[in-house]
């Protein structure tokens, strides 16, 4: 689906209101200076702090918990 670049051109971190790098491949938004991923879900990019993950975390699966049960 892709990121439309006019929409791209005008988006920043909200959190170092930095520039932010597209990355098709995992369908994030990449800012470099945060060290932040923000998704980009339906086609619509999740600008919250809350739902970034770190660049040196591994992606989030969508649709449910990804680790071990502890119940």
């Amino acid at each position: 689906m892709g990121v439309d670049p006019k929409l791209l051109e005008i988006l920043v971190c909200p959190l170092t209101k930095g520039p932010l790098r597209y990355d098709a491949t995992r369908e994030e938004l990449i800012s470099e200076q945060a060290g932040l991923a923000y998704p980009i879900r339906d086609g619509i990019p999740i600008m919250l702090i809350d739902e970034a993950r770190k660049l040196d975390d591994p992606p989030r699966v969508s649709g449910g918990a990804t680790g071990p049960s502890s119940t």
